[in-house]
């Protein structure tokens, strides 16, 4: 930005000085944008706008639809997008009636440019500075502004209007991340996108289209174009965006119809749910989604497409979880990419994004959720480049870690297959004054260092920077051998997209249970199983002591006092579970089940039996009948989990060999396969190995990590993964922290000793004056 168009900017800005003290300082970019705006149009029509009064006195009369009247009358502007049908001016609005003379100017615009005064809501900031007797002055000093273009060319004034953007979002503070980017990291973000192609952006007659998703106030939108015309200014850039804060998009707008883009390529709504822009497909893609914000909203929406769309639809490989829609941009942008269509010289097919997320897509989920499905699709698709990991404190509305993350359908040779992680959190520096959650800021020389790193693409071990230390607390006692301080280092590395991935194996171990109809186990049959066994325990302690046979199980004299009872101790149970507990045939069920199971005791008597393999053998010997629900009942009452017990068999194999490493065990000739015990199951992850095949793998880490400690252990061959069916189900994660993490050795105890002796004889000698 040249200091003339700050000294513009500034100057411009220069009216929160009338509006300081009757309006809040984030509402002064609620003013001063708008009424910039309107200058700017104005200069850009005065040359035609003889011809456009002209033309509209010809065609008022034809009763014309608005479309078509639009359209004649854009004829007469020379090729611009927009005009006035207004005979007024800034500098003709007069000072009596002006606040209806200037709602009546701003809707002589057409269509498009009137729709951004509109989302503004500028008649009703219109009305506040009349109400405050301000408006006639802020007109006038808005009218002795020269924006036209021969003052102020479209480029420069779009840096104008960024900077007005700034403030603005400055001034806002604790609201200016919901839609403003930092610049720094736009800058940043902008440049990882774009080098890639830089040799192909200096050709001539080259037309490049950029999209934001959630474009908030135009920032990303605005630096590639920045960028591009950097490069060479004769390229075209077309910008297309979609907003779904109503504010924001009037900015956004805005800032396009200043930079002279198509305005109708910026969409108002909600990206996921309304794509207003389906079908389209672009060169380069700049996003910073909102962080952690959840997608109960439009659930419904985003699954049918899901469901009935699959990989023709944007969320095929999978959805996150509802908390956090983060992905669901991502794979939003991911559909489109324009499609690389073989080897374009030039750069021109294919595409790039670049997207600011927070730390929860590199790893939540485990194998086969969403967000693990996600991450799949994109390293097996070979789309991601690079993650590069931010400082704190870098955005106003949140201080959390976030990484920027690159990708390409079009990637150079050397990166086919590879991920670059670049760890640069230690790349700022602090702000004199902190904006909201924002304290920390990154000059141009942090923003090379990582871009420099990116092109290079290579591996960079710990380099310790030029950063001043943290400051520590002064606060509190301070220790005189302190921990030392971590030193700041930047670095890069390389991974193959392989390394991130993992299979997670389902390991076994046999149930093992043993089983006695001893008196105390079987009373427990006295009760329905949960959740009704403590209400009844209660019930029957305090009222069912008395009951004999024919009055068993009768509560109707005490139903009023069970019920308060219950509302108070267990609310948790339905009105259903309530009138069971209350029935008599519950009861009496149980009664019946009570005495089913002395029957057996009489039988098999009190002894304990450590083989569950034996229960339907003694229960049908017998001779005692049991139904479905009595046995199940009985069972559950008399068994336990026994680790010193028999393995419980599950199915004998009359055909088929022993596999012990998938379940199946070879016992006096017999090939035996176990129940699996569900609180002793566990899962391992295995490295995926693209080498080898993939039960080789699994069958080479079991028998290195499980089987040396737990030899009766099998793999669940029935796991399976949906996609490559084979045993496994594959998982993706990116533990970003664990491949930079440097390893602090703490302090020596000796020095620790000392500190707490030194603390000590002060103490004492303190406790010494005060009893002195």
């Amino acid at each position: 930005m040249t200091q003339a168009t700050n000294n513009l900017a500034a100057y411009i800005w220069s009216l929160a000085d009338l509006l300081r003290g009757d309006f809040r300082q984030s509402q002064y970019g609620r003013v001063i944008l708008p009424f910039t705006l309107l200058r700017r149009l104005e200069g850009v029509l005065e040359e035609t706008k003889d011809a456009v009064l002209a033309e509209h006195d010809k065609i008022s009369n034809m009763n014309l639809p608005e479309e078509a009247q639009e359209k004649l009358l854009l004829r007469a502007t020379g090729g611009l997008s927009f005009f006035n049908i207004s005979k007024m001016n800034l500098s003709t609005l007069g000072e009596t009636d002006i606040k209806d003379n200037l709602e009546s100017y701003i809707q002589g615009f057409s269509s498009d440019a009137r729709q951004i005064f509109e989302y503004f809501n500028f008649s009703e900031f219109i009305g506040h500075l009349s109400d405050a007797n301000l408006l006639y002055k802020i007109v006038q000093k808005v009218r002795t502004m020269d924006l036209s273009p021969k003052k102020v060319t479209n480029h420069e004034m779009g840096l104008v209007f960024e900077e007005l953007i700034r403030r603005f979002a400055e001034s806002s503070n604790d609201t200016a991340g919901e839609h403003f980017t930092p610049r720094d990291i736009v800058r940043l973000t902008t440049s990882l996108v774009f080098m890639e192609d830089d040799d192909a952006l200096t050709k001539p007659g080259i037309i490049r289209t950029i999209y934001d998703p959630t474009a908030g106030t135009g920032g990303f939108l605005s630096s590639g174009m920045e960028y591009v015309h950097e490069l060479n200014p004769q390229a075209v850039m077309r910008a297309y965006g979609q907003e779904l804060n109503p504010e924001s998009y009037a900015i956004c707008k805005a800032d396009m119809l200043i930079k002279g883009q198509e305005v109708s390529n910026i969409k108002y709504g909600n990206t996921l749910s309304a794509d207003q822009l389906y079908g389209d497909r672009f060169d380069y893609m700049l996003s910073n989604p909102p962080f952690g914000v959840d997608w109960k909203k439009i659930e419904k929406d985003i699954k049918d497409e899901h469901t009935l769309k699959g990989y023709e639809g944007r969320f095929g490989p999978g959805l996150p979880r509802v908390s956090d829609g983060s992905l669901l941009f991502l794979l939003h942008l991911l559909s489109k990419l324009r499609d690389k269509i073989g080897s374009d010289v030039q750069g021109a097919s294919g595409g790039r994004i670049g997207i600011i997320l927070n730390g929860s897509p590199l790893f939540t989920g485990g194998a086969g959720s969403g967000e693990s499905e996600i991450r799949r699709y994109i390293l097996e698709a070979d789309l991601l480049e690079a993650i590069v990991a931010l400082p704190t404190d870098m955005f106003y509305n949140t201080g959390i870690s976030t990484y920027v993350w690159i990708l390409s359908n079009k990637k150079r040779a050397e990166r086919k297959g590879k991920v670059q992680l670049i760890n640069g959190v230690n790349l700022c520096g602090k702000m004199r004054k902190s904006l909201g959650s924002k304290r920390n800021v990154m000059d141009e020389d942090d923003i090379a260092t990582i871009t420099r790193a990116f092109g290079n693409f290579e591996v960079i071990d710990a380099q310790e920077l030029d950063k001043p230390a943290e400051q520590k607390s002064n606060r509190g006692r301070q220790s005189e051998n302190g921990k030392t301080a971590t030193p700041k280092t930047f670095s890069s590395k390389i991974f193959y997209s392989h390394e991130f991935g993992y299979r997670r194996i389902t390991i076994e171990r046999p149930l093992r249970m043993s089983y006695q109809f001893s008196d105390e186990r079987i009373e427990e049959l006295r009760f329905a199983p949960k959740p009704l066994d403590i209400p009844m325990q209660w019930i029957y302690a305090e009222y069912g002591q008395g009951w004999s046979e024919d009055n068993y199980g009768d509560l109707s004299e005490h139903v009023s006092d069970i019920r308060l009872y219950i509302k108070k101790n267990f609310s948790t149970l339905k009105e259903k579970q309530v009138k069971d507990l209350l029935d008599r045939k519950t009861w009496l069920c149980q009664l019946q089940i009570l005495k089913t199971a002395k029957r057996l005791q009489q039988a098999i008597g009190i002894a304990q039996h450590d083989d569950m393999n034996s229960y339907d053998a003694v229960i049908k010997k017998s001779g005692v009948k049991l139904e479905t629900k009595e046995k199940k009942q009985i069972t559950a009452a008399v068994s336990w989990k026994n680790p010193e017990a028999e393995k419980v068999i599950q199915k004998v194999h009359k055909k088929g060999s022993a596999d012990p490493v998938y379940g199946l065990f070879e016992v006096n000739g017999k090939v035996l396969q176990y129940q699996p015990d569900g609180d002793l199951r566990d899962h391992e992850n295995v490295a995926l190995d693209p080498s080898r095949p993939v039960n080789e793998v699994n069958v080479a880490y079991f028998a290195k990590e499980v089987l040396p400690h737990v030899p009766e252990a099998w793999i669940d061959s029935s796991k399976r993964d949906a996609i490559d069916d084979e045993i496994g189900i594959v998982g993706y994660e990116i533990p970003f922290n664990r491949h930079f993490y440097v390893y602090q050795p703490p302090r020596d105890l000796a020095e620790i000793d000392a500190d707490l002796d030194k603390v000590s004889g002060e103490i004492m000698q303190l406790l010494r004056e005060v009893h002195s």
